[in-house]
C-alpha cells in the first residue's frame, strides 16, 4: 500500500501538492488530514468526493510500503500516520519547499528546491512527463501556488512559480474560483473603508434576491475600492453588493453581482459605467451619494427576476432502490449509472439514502446479501422544487451530505447531488452568484450574518437602565471611533434563555485597547489593558467590561495555551468553544440589536445541545471537555453526540494529562461555583475524567449525597438571614476533601494553588471534623458561648457549614447563628488600656484579651468597669502568686 501525506493544519500548498503528487504516483492512497486550514476545509466539503481522499483511520500501518511526503519533511507534522517513516521498510519520497532542518526524515528520494511552493516543483514534474490535467485538477495546483506565493506577490516568489501559474492557466486553471478562496491582506486605510461600508451597510430583499447597499464619504482617496466591495460581498454573502463612496469629489460606484438575474454593468450604465453582468464600476464627478443610491435603489425594483431553484438544476427521474434490496444489487445500479448514492424508497414514501460509502463498507464485512435498510441513512433531509442554489449548497455543507431529494406534494420529483452543485458552480453557464464561497462551520452560510429581527427590544426590556444606557454610549462611540462593536458570548446565550447575566465582553474589528480607553474616559471609570492578548477591562462603578480585539487563535500543540492574532468577528467567535457562547449582538448604531449566529448557536440552545465548532476542539484545549460538562448540567442540555465523540476520543487518549494543574483548578472552581455542581462531578466521573481531578477520591453514592446536601443549607442559612459564604466552592471542596487521609490532603494541596488558609482548613476539617461534630452535638444541649468558641476556634465559615452538611437546618443554622455571634465578640478594653495599668506589649496581653473575650461570652463582664475590675483581679493574683511564700499553680 503506497499513501500520500502532508502536514496537518493543511493550506493550499499541502493540499495541491498532493493532489499533484497523487498525478505522479496514480496507485498510492491521498491520506485526508487530520486538520485543514479553514478555506481548505471549506473547499473540501463541496470537492472531497472529487479528488479521492481516504481517511487515515482505513490506512492500514502494516501494509504500508511506500509514503510520499509532500509540503513538509518532518514527521510529526504529518500526525500519527508519521510513526511510519521510522520504519526501515517503508520507501519515502519527500516534495518539499521549507529550509532543511534538524526533524528532517532521511528519505529515500528528497526533492527540495527554493521555490514559493511545493506545489510548483510537482507542476514541473507533471509538465515535464506530459501528464494530462483537467480544469479542476489545474485550479487545485493553481490555488496551492497562488495562496503560499501571496498571488505572486511574496518576496519568495520565483519564476519558476510564475511559469507554473502561468503553465495551470493554459490547462484551465479558473482563476475566479481561485480568488474566492484565498484572501489579500489590506493595508490601514483600505481596513477603516472596509468598516466603514459595512457599518453603513443597509440590507434589501427584491424578487427573492438579497442586495446590499452601502455608502461613505471619505476626504482622501483610497485605492482598492473594488477590491473591498469583493471583501464586503464575501462577509455579508449577499447576491448584489453596491458601494457608492464620495472620496476626493469624485463618487464612485461599484457593483458585484452573484445572481444572473441582476447585470450589474446594466444598472451602472446610466451613469457612465462600464464592466460586465457580474462586476461593474462608474465615477461620477460632483454627484451626489444619496441621489445616486436611491436612483440604483428605484432602478433594481424593475430588474430582479426569481431566481434559479431546484426544480431548475436537480436531476429527474431518479433512480431508486427499496428497503429489501440487497447491498449487492444496490451497489450494481450506483456502478450501472456512475452514481455515489440513491434515495431508498419505500412505495411512494421516502425512508432512507443509500451512499457508495455504505455500500463499500457492508461489503468488506461480507454483508452483500443483506438488505440495505440496515446501512442506509434514516435521517433524510430533503427540500422543495423552489429552494435556491445558495440554499442547496449551505445545507449540504452543514450537514455533510452529498445530495437531497427533491419533494413536491409528498412525492419524490428529483436530487440534487453535490455534482449538480459542481456543475452550476464551474461550468461555463454558472450563473456568477452560485460561485461564491460558503462557511463550512455547521450552521454557517450566506445568511449567518444577519438573520431576520432584531433583539433590540429585549435588551432594553430585560437589562437594568444603567446598563441599558451603558450599551448606547458604547454605539455611539463605535460610531466616533468607526469600528465594528459586538457584545459577544454567555450575555447573548442567556439573553435568548432568558437568564439573568450582566457580565458584558465586547469585541472590537478594530483597536479593542484604544477602544476601551475612550470608554472608560467617556464614563469616568478605570481601564487596565493586556497589550499582549488586545485586551482591557473597564472598570465603571460596581461593573466590569471586557474589552477584546476581535482575534484568532493558535495552538502549537495539544493543550497549549493559544496564540493569538487580530482579525474579524467571525474568527473570533470561531475561536470560542461552543455554538451557543459563538453568537453576538451587533452595537452599531445601524445594526443595533442584530442577531449575529455564524454557527447555528441559537438553534442549538433551542434543541438544548453543547457543540463544538470544530472536530479537534477538545484536542487544542481539553478543558473544553470540562466546560462541555458544566453548561450541560447547568441548562439541563445534552452534549451533541459527535461532540461527546470527541470529547471520548480526547479523554482516551488522555489530553486532560497535558493540562496544567493550574488550569484544571480553574475549572474544577468554575464547577464547583454552579448552584448544584453535584449532577457535574457525577458526570465527570462517567466519562472517567476524575482520576485526573484528585484521584485520591473515590466517587461514592455518599460523597454525591453530602454534595447534594449543600445547596439545600446554603439556601435556608440565606432565608434565614444568614447570608452566604463569600466562597461557595471551598464549602463543596471541603465537603469533597472532608473523608479524606493526612496524606491525600496533603497531594491535594500540592498540586493545586490552594492558600494555606484553605490547605489548614481541610486538614483539620479531616482530622477533627467528627470529633467536633460529636462535641456540638452535646453543645446543642447546653449552648455555651465560649465552648463554641473552643470548639470552632480558628474555623473558617466554608469549613464550619461543610462540618454541618447532612444535620437538620435548624440544628445547622443555630450552630452558624451562634458561631456568628461568637466571632462578634470583642472585649471592650484594648492593648492600650493595658498599657496604663504598666502592662508591656507581648504574649500577656494577647492571654488577657482571650480571656477577657472568653468572659465575655460567658456573660461573667457587661461593660468596662466590669472588666477593668477583672483585669486588676487577674494581675492582683498574679503578683500575689510571685511573692515569697505565695501559692502557684
Amino acid at each position: 500500500m503506497d499513501i500520500i501525506l502532508t502536514h496537518i493544519n493543511t493550506d493550499f500548498d499541502g493540499l495541491a501538492s498532493v493532489v499533484a503528487a497523487h498525478k505522479l504516483f496514480p496507485r498510492a492512497r491521498p491520506v485526508l488530514p487530520h486538520k485543514m486550514g479553514a478555506n481548505v476545509q471549506e473547499f473540501m466539503a463541496l470537492h472531497k468526493d472529487s479528488l479521492g481522499f481516504i481517511p487515515a483511520k482505513e490506512v492500514v500501518a502494516g501494509k504500508v510500503r511506500r509514503i510520499i511526503m509532500v509540503d513538509t519533511k518532518v514527521a510529526s507534522r504529518v500526525g500519527p500516520l508519521g510513526a511510519l517513516l521510522a520504519n526501515p521498510k517503508v520507501e519515502t519520497y519527500v516534495y518539499d519547499h521549507h529550509p532543511v532542518g534538524d526533524d528532517d526524515v532521511q528519505a529515500n528520494h528528497l526533492v527540495r528546491e527554493d521555490v514559493g511552493a511545493t506545489t510548483t516543483l510537482l507542476v514541473e514534474i507533471i509538465r515535464r512527463r506530459h501528464l494530462p490535467l483537467s480544469s479542476f485538477e489545474a485550479t487545485v495546483l493553481a490555488l496551492g501556488i497562488y495562496e503560499d506565493t501571496g498571488s505572486l506577490m511574496f518576496s519568495t516568489t520565483t519564476v519558476r512559480d510564475v511559469l507554473a501559474a502561468a503553465y495551470l492557466l493554459e490547462k484551465g486553471a479558473n482563476l475566479a474560483v481561485v480568488a474566492h478562496f484565498i484572501d489579500r491582506p489590506l493595508c490601514p486605510e483600505q481596513k477603516a473603508l472596509l468598516r466603514a461600508i459595512g457599518d453603513r451597510a443597509m440590507t434589501l430583499t427584491v424578487g427573492g434576491v438579497r442586495v446590499v447597499v452601502t455608502s461613505a464619504e471619505l476626504d482622501e482617496y483610497v485605492e482598492g475600492l473594488a477590491l473591498l466591495v469583493h471583501r464586503q460581498v464575501e462577509i455579508e454573502g449577499s447576491d448584489v453588493f453596491i458601494a457608492v463612496v464620495r472620496m476626493e469629489g469624485r463618487v464612485y460606484v461599484v457593483g458585484r453581482s452573484r445572481v444572473e438575474e441582476v447585470h450589474v454593468h446594466e444598472l451602472l450604465r446610466p451613469f457612465g459605467g462600464g464592466g460586465h453582468s457580474a462586476a461593474a464600476a462608474a465615477t461620477i464627478k460632483g454627484g451626489n451619494v444619496k441621489q445616486i443610491l436611491n436612483q440604483i435603489v428605484q432602478q433594481l425594483q424593475h430588474t430582479i427576476h426569481p431566481l434559479m431553484g431546484a426544480r431548475e438544476i436537480m436531476s429527474s427521474p431518479v433512480k431508486t432502490v427499496t428497503p429489501a434490496t440487497t447491498v449487492d444489487e444496490a451497489g450494481k445500479v450506483l456502478l450501472r449509472y456512475g452514481h455515489s448514492g440513491m434515495p431508498v424508497l419505500d412505495g411512494e414514501k421516502l425512508v432512507g439514502v443509500i451512499s457508495r460509502r455504505d455500500l463499500d463498507k457492508a461489503g468488506l464485512h461480507g454483508l452483500r446479501h443483506a438488505p440495505v435498510k440496515g446501512f442506509m441513512s434514516r435521517k433524510v433531509i430533503s427540500i422543495p422544487p423552489e429552494t435556491t442554489l445558495a440554499e442547496i449548497q449551505r445545507l449540504m455543507i452543514e450537514h455533510d451530505i452529498g445530495r437531497l431529494p427533491v419533494m413536491e406534494q409528498g412525492k419524490l420529483v428529483g436530487i440534487v447531488s453535490r455534482t449538480d452543485v459542481l456543475r452550476m458552480l464551474h461550468g461555463e453557464s454558472t450563473p456568477v452568484q452560485y460561485r461564491a464561497n460558503f462557511c463550512s462551520v455547521p450552521g454557517g452560510g450566506a445568511n449567518a450574518l444577519r438573520p431576520e429581527g432584531s433583539l433590540r427590544a429585549q435588551l432594553e426590556e430585560r437589562l437594568p437602565p444603567a446598563l441599558w444606557q451603558l450599551l448606547q454610549d458604547v454605539s455611539e462611540l463605535a460610531e466616533r471611533m468607526n469600528c465594528g462593536v459586538y457584545v459577544v458570548g454567555g450575555f447573548v446565550r442567556d439573553l435568548l434563555l432568558k437568564v439573568n447575566n450582566l457580565d458584558i465582553d465586547l469585541v472590537v474589528e478594530g483597536d479593542g485597547i484604544a477602544f476601551a480607553t475612550a470608554l472608560a474616559v467617556q464614563l469616568g471609570g478605570r481601564v487596565k489593558t493586556h497589550e499582549k492578548f488586545g485586551t482591557a477591562v473597564v472598570v465603571w462603578g460596581q461593573q466590569k467590561i471586557d474589552v477584546a480585539t476581535a482575534r484568532r487563535e493558535f495552538y502549537q500543540y495539544p493543550a497549549a495555551l493559544p496564540q493569538v492574532e487580530a482579525s474579524n468577528l467571525r474568527q473570533d467567535l470561531y475561536r470560542r468553544d461552543f455554538t451557543i457562547n459563538a453568537l453576538a449582538i451587533c452595537l452599531n448604531q445601524r445594526r443595533f440589536g442584530e442577531l449575529i449566529d455564524f454557527f447555528c448557536g441559537q438553534r442549538d440552545l433551542e434543541q438544548g445541545f453543547i457543540r463544538v465548532l470544530y472536530n479537534l476542539s477538545f484536542v487544542e484545549d481539553p478543558t473544553r471537555i470540562l466546560r462541555a460538562i458544566r453548561f450541560e448540567q447547568r441548562y439541563g442540555f445534552q452534549i451533541e453526540p459527535e461532540t461527546l465523540l470527541f470529547a471520548r476520543e480526547a479523554i482516551a487518549r488522555q489530553m486532560i494529562k497535558e493540562l496544567s494543574y493550574d488550569r484544571l483548578f480553574a475549572e474544577l472552581v468554575l464547577i464547583l461555583s454552579e448552584a448544584n455542581p453535584a449532577p457535574a462531578l457525577r458526570r465527570i466521573t462517567e466519562l472517567g475524567i476524575w482520576q485526573y481531578l484528585m484521584p485520591e477520591l473515590v466517587w461514592t453514592e455518599r460523597v454525591e449525597s453530602e454534595l447534594l446536601a449543600v445547596p439545600p443549607l446554603l439556601a435556608a442559612m440565606d432565608t434565614a438571614g444568614l447570608g452566604l459564604p463569600a466562597r461557595p466552592w471551598m464549602v463543596y471542596l471541603l465537603v469533597l476533601t472532608r473523608r479524606l487521609r493526612r496524606e491525600s490532603i496533603e497531594a491535594v494541596g500540592t498540586r493545586y494553588p490552594l492558600r494555606q488558609r484553605l490547605r489548614q482548613a481541610m486538614q483539620t476539617l479531616a482530622e477533627m471534623g467528627d470529633a467536633v461534630d460529636e462535641c456540638l452535638s452535646q453543645w446543642l444541649e447546653a449552648p455555651s458561648p465560649s465552648q463554641l468558641e473552643s470548639l470552632l476556634s480558628g474555623w473558617i465559615l466554608e469549613a464550619t457549614i461543610a462540618l454541618l452538611v447532612g444535620r437538620p437546618p435548624a440544628e445547622a443554622i443555630a450552630i452558624v447563628r451562634a458561631w456568628q455571634q461568637v466571632q462578634a465578640v470583642r472585649p471592650l478594653l484594648n492593648g492600650q488600656d493595658l498599657q496604663t495599668l504598666g502592662l508591656r506589649p507581648g504574649p500577656e496581653f494577647a492571654r488577657i484579651l482571650q480571656q477577657l473575650r472568653k468572659a465575655r461570652l460567658d456573660g461573667q463582664v457587661h461593660d468596662r468597669d466590669d472588666e477593668w475590675a477583672l483585669v486588676k483581679q487577674w494581675l492582683a493574683e498574679q503578683a500575689s502568686k510571685k511573692k515569697p511564700g505565695g501559692t502557684h499553680v
